[in-house]
């Protein structure tokens, strides 16, 4: 066990398959929700009122848009 600053260390947490990035801000796109069910990262970005979402998988690549 290590501790910084009186916190317990936990271990990143492991990548997932499907990552829903916000990008209304003009500096740096934000992650808003990681998954590996892209149907469940589909129902989220179509839930949410604003727009300007995508998914991308774990490469980075496009794979929808909102």
């Amino acid at each position: 066990m290590k501790e910084d600053d009186g916190e317990r260390w936990t271990p990143p947490a492991a990548p997932r398959a499907y990552r829903v990035v916000w990008t209304g801000y003009a500096s740096e796109p934000e992650v808003m929700k990681e998954t590996d069910d892209l149907l469940e990262a589909l129902r989220w970005m179509g839930s949410r009122d604003r727009r300007e979402f995508e998914i991308r998988d774990g490469r980075g690549v496009l794979l929808a848009t909102a």
